[in-house]
């Protein structure tokens, strides 16, 4: 069977990548990778690295014109979560756009502007996104579902904790599929029964089962034009109408909360440790014990602002060192470093408490040892890309299931 091709944006060090080609199905036809706010783009010379420098582009999406990008069958990327709201404007006579340099918009506008867009879509973001912003719930998912709508694309979408399928770190993520309206799956889905297709024959609840007892169902209809939804969605309301798991087609929205259903085997954090061949930078002085303890501990005390305002701070304890037989923590950008931290991890090994390390890092996410290693690339450095990255296992499955069900 051939190989679908795919444009991978925002593609960090290449975790979307590692979890298709895993599959056999999938091959790469261009990238991007453009980090905005540094000099040295440190995740576009480790993905050039591991994946060959032809066809990647190292350059601000926003402003590569779609022609240069070519045409394939599926787009991915975990795509930063920003403010997606959309303002009208009268030099455009389409009379939408949204905020300069809000990435969504890009994906939006090589869509819109491809003669042959992809058949498929693939993306990933942080599960705030179904509540955001704070100020009127739910509307940015909103804007995006409707705008794929727009564009001739049903949706489904699934919040996916990888350690509630065995997977090595509690990673909670949103992925989402689109489907264009010229394939076979969009019109199988338009016709199925959507509860049928969230419990078990969509392609991600194939992929990672779940229990068939969905609750708090709601099916509405998102109206109006992009600009009123990003001025009046769900306003004055304190909950976000998106739940979970969900599908969109043809202007309405099914949204289910669902429970993973999983009995198989499971990593710990204990079976990623590199125990025998740690070097010292990594275990914690004896005299920083103290300090990681109090950030580590619970907290009532009074805290004064910059302004000179008191106010009372209450924090509750996090388990240290962490827990050897259960998933890990998930891993943030801040993790690497020396400092002492609430957020970083710790574990106890028979040489004394240490933080992790890089490979031990990439292990949690599932990516390859030393991936991310390349002279120039700081261990500070490779543990952010960690912390921007997402669990390969996750991409992998669902990219298996999507294909099979392509191919159906």
């Amino acid at each position: 069977m051939k190989k679908l091709k795919v444009i991978e944006l925002f593609a960090g060090v290449g975790g979307f990548r590692l979890g298709l080609e895993n599959t056999g199905n999938y091959e790469v036809v261009w990238s991007n990778q453009w980090e905005p706010a540094t000099k040295a783009q440190h995740a576009s010379m480790v993905y050039e690295a591991r994946f060959g420098s032809e066809n990647h582009s190292n350059q601000d999406i926003s402003e590569v014109p779609t022609g240069e990008i070519p045409d394939a069958d599926i787009l991915v990327g975990g795509f930063p979560c920003q403010d997606y709201s959309v303002a009208t404007t009268l030099q455009n006579s389409r009379g939408l756009i949204g905020k300069k340099g809000v990435l969504w918009w890009s994906i939006h506008k090589i869509l819109s502007e491809k003669k042959n867009p992809p058949k498929y879509l693939f993306l990933e973001n942080v599960d705030r996104l179904l509540k955001s912003p704070s100020t009127q719930r739910g509307r940015d998912f909103a804007i995006m579902l409707k705008s794929l709508g727009e564009l001739g694309y049903a949706v489904e979408w699934r919040v996916i904790n990888a350690a509630d399928y065995g997977m090595p770190q509690r990673r909670r993520r949103i992925f989402f599929i689109a489907y264009h309206k010229s394939t076979a799956i969009y019109k199988k889905l338009k016709k199925a029964d959507s509860s049928q297709w969230l419990n078990d024959i969509g392609t991600i609840s194939e992929a990672f089962p779940v229990h068939h007892i969905l609750e708090n169902h709601k099916r509405f209809s998102i109206e109006g034009n992009l600009v009123e939804i990003s001025e009046t969605f769900n306003q004055g309301e304190k909950l976000s109408p998106f739940a979970n798991s969900g599908v969109f087609v043809d202007g309405r929205a099914h949204t289910a909360k669902a429970f993973a259903n999983y009995e198989g085997g499971k990593t710990v954090l204990n079976d990623v440790l590199q125990n025998g061949e740690v070097t010292p930078e990594f275990f914690i002085p004896a005299e920083d014990v103290p300090k990681w303890e109090y950030l580590k501990g619970s907290k009532k005390e009074v805290r004064t602002a910059k302004t000179g305002f008191q106010y009372n701070y209450s924090e509750g304890a996090m388990v240290f060192p962490d827990a050897l037989d259960n998933a890990s923590r998930t891993i943030i950008t801040g993790e690497g470093g020396k400092s002492p931290s609430r957020f970083k991890h710790v574990v106890q090994s028979s040489k004394g408490l240490r933080r992790l390390t890089p490979v031990e890092l990439e292990r949690l996410n599932m990516f390859p040892d030393d991936h991310t290693k390349l002279e120039g690339v700081t261990d500070a450095k490779r543990a952010f890309f960690m912390g921007n990255a997402l669990v390969v296992g996750v991409v992998e499955k669902i990219g298996k299931k999507l294909f099979d069900k392509i191919n159906q």
